[in-house]
């Protein structure tokens, strides 16, 4: 068997101690440096950094005692009408008169307040348990107003107290007003009914929105006061809205959250 020169060459000096060896070329080289301080940074980052986070939640503002229906203890027709939306009502006022077949009957406040709705007319038949308004629980002309929000159940533990809250008002655009500012006062600790909210709110239609899925957490925000606005509240712009605003009036808010490190997602 006859085999190459060259072959037996090899075989004689299999290692090639005098070749030089090129282990990477320079731009291997730079990538590779740059991988690993990418790395770095991003490890040292996930242990010392910050992320925040926001949640959103529908609202409504309102006072902080909030609402109730009144309802007409009577079957009959509303033969007068004695309050206006908007005015105060004493605890025992008559708000409306109702004729039954026993002759007139008042329909009086349960408590103090302001009356926010009228569903009442005169010549209008009700029947008993009829709501005929709604009387929003003002025992101070000039408390403030809070905004109350609703929470999923799994969401809603998230949310500390002292937490920052931006409001965006349906009242007044976002694009020109910014947003209004204030914290989360308290959080409730079991999630609310249907007839609570509603109980709370005075309102049926704003309690079914706010449990289309499912039972919420109701979530009290403490606005933000400023003399320098016409509201009387802290924007993010600087003037907020050229007019007062009004219970009853639809927010959404942004809910900051704690800031987590990266680090955590990772951890069970």
């Amino acid at each position: 068997m006859q085999f190459r020169q060259k072959a037996l060459s090899k075989l004689q000096s299999p290692e090639e101690l005098d070749v030089p060896v090129r282990f990477a070329r320079p731009q291997g080289r730079l990538v590779l440096a740059v991988t690993v301080v990418v790395m770095a940074v991003a490890g040292y980052w996930a242990l010392t950094g910050t992320v925040a986070s926001t949640l959103s939640a529908p609202g409504v503002l309102t006072h902080a005692e909030g609402s109730y229906l009144l309802q007409s203890p009577v079957a009959g027709q509303v033969t007068e009408v004695l309050v206006e939306e908007g005015r105060p009502v004493s605890p025992g006022a008559p708000v409306l008169t109702v004729r039954t077949d026993k002759g007139d009957r008042p329909v009086r406040a349960v408590a103090g307040g302001r009356v926010t709705t009228l569903f009442a007319r005169m010549g209008q038949v009700v029947t008993t348990g009829a709501d005929v308004a709604t009387v929003e629980r003002v025992t101070d002309p000039d408390a403030p107003l809070v905004a109350m929000l609703y929470l999923p159940g799994d969401s809603a533990s998230t949310v500390q107290v002292g937490a920052s809250v931006d409001l965006a008002v349906q009242s007044a655009p976002r694009g020109r007003f910014g947003v209004l500012r204030g914290k989360v006062k308290a959080v409730s600790r079991t999630p609310q009914t249907k007839a609570q909210i509603g109980s709370f709110l005075g309102d049926g239609g704003l309690a079914a929105q706010f449990s289309q899925q499912g039972n919420p957490v109701a979530v009290l925000v403490s606005l933000d006061r400023s003399s320098a606005t016409t509201s009387g509240y802290a924007w993010s712009s600087e003037e907020g809205p050229p007019h007062a605003l009004d219970s009853g009036t639809p927010v959404t808010a942004a809910v900051r959250l704690a800031a987590q490190r990266p680090v955590d997602w990772l951890l069970p």
